[in-house]
């Protein structure tokens, strides 16, 4: 199978066209082993509508089950939900959400030790964290991002846009053990 051939699954189950520089769509597509090894990843097409946020928390629950990291599900859902939700309100202009496409792309890649969830859009401005009144309804998306990941940031996309990406600690049974320290000769 080559790469250029992979056929992305969308959030909301449909098909999509192929990722961007030719990725696919899902590591296990490639004919990978589901639940161990570095490297695994899963990614969808987001049409940038308010109904993304509840579309990827379902790709979330459906990825991470897949990959048997059900304790990771509550967390990620709700990092991915603000990133997605922030990317839909923030970065898309009303004319970027109504045209066909995908502006929006949502990663789920897992590292040795740690998940990457990461929310790429066509925006270059940088998320700005705010310091809400009390009784506002919004703008603790980012400080609920910072208190549920390990280190959260932003990188420019090229050609044009950005991603927001933060990780999460896998749990223990996943985390590679620590070598031993080499012993000094007395």
């Amino acid at each position: 199978m080559r790469f250029e051939q992979e056929v992305p699954r969308r959030c909301d189950g449909r098909e999509a066209t192929p990722l961007p520089q030719g990725l696919c769509a899902d590591s296990t597509d490639l004919g990978h082993d589901e639940c161990s090894g570095p490297g695994l990843f899963a990614a969808c097409g987001l049409d940038g509508r308010p109904q993304n946020a509840r579309q990827s928390r379902q790709f979330v629950t459906m990825t991470l089950n897949r990959w048997a990291l059900q304790p990771l599900v509550p967390d990620t859902e709700l990092v991915v939900s603000e990133l997605v939700t922030n990317a839909v309100q923030h970065a898309l202009t009303h004319t970027a959400a109504d045209a066909e496409g995908y502006p929006l792309w949502l990663g789920l890649f897992r590292h040795p030790g740690h998940l990457v969830c990461a929310v790429a859009d066509p925006s270059p401005d940088p998320p700005r964290p705010r310091d809400p009144d009390t009784l506002a309804l919004g703008g603790r998306g980012l400080a609920l991002i910072d208190a549920l990941s390990d280190t959260w940031s932003w990188s420019p996309t090229l050609p044009y846009g950005k991603t927001i990406w933060a990780t999460l600690p896998l749990p223990s049974p996943f985390r590679p053990k620590p070598r031993p320290l080499p012993r000094r000769p007395a």
